[in-house]
């Protein structure tokens, strides 16, 4: 086991304990979907905007995205996390929009509209984390 601190663990309740699983398994970015109508949704929750029904699945996402908007988090510098972080909201090839860590790029590199591919980090204690990259 690292002595380093590890990065804080998101909440697991019964509207994405699910999502955190794939993620575990391999799927890079899971993405909630309506059994009833088809709609897809993320981040992930109990009903459909757009029916109302309650029964979902989940298609894994191509990881193809486009970088819609960034920051850059330099404070407060919490341990197991290293800074600067970027920040990316990213517009899934699905339609989707997502909120994740943007990396492998220098952030004088970031550019809006840039092709970003998603992909799994795999933390010192295991922990499977999906992060965006510059589209190879």
């Amino acid at each position: 086991m690292s002595s380093q601190p590890s990065r804080i663990k998101p909440p697991l309740g019964p509207d994405n304990a699910w999502w955190w699983e794939a993620v575990s398994k391999g799927t890079s970015f899971p993405i909630q979907r309506c059994a009833a109508c088809g709609k897809l949704r993320h981040p992930p929750r109990p009903m459909c905007d757009a029916c109302r029904s309650m029964e979902w699945n989940f298609v894994a996402a191509s990881g193809r995205a486009t970088l819609h908007s960034y920051t850059v988090i330099h404070h407060p510098a919490f341990p197991g996390y290293e800074y600067p972080i970027i920040i990316a909201l990213v517009d899934l090839e699905e339609g989707e929009r997502a909120i994740s860590q943007l990396v492998d790029c220098d952030r004088d590199a970031v550019r809006i509209g840039m092709s970003l591919e998603a992909r799994i980090q795999t933390d010192a204690d295991g922990f499977k984390l999906p992060v965006f990259g510059p589209a190879a």
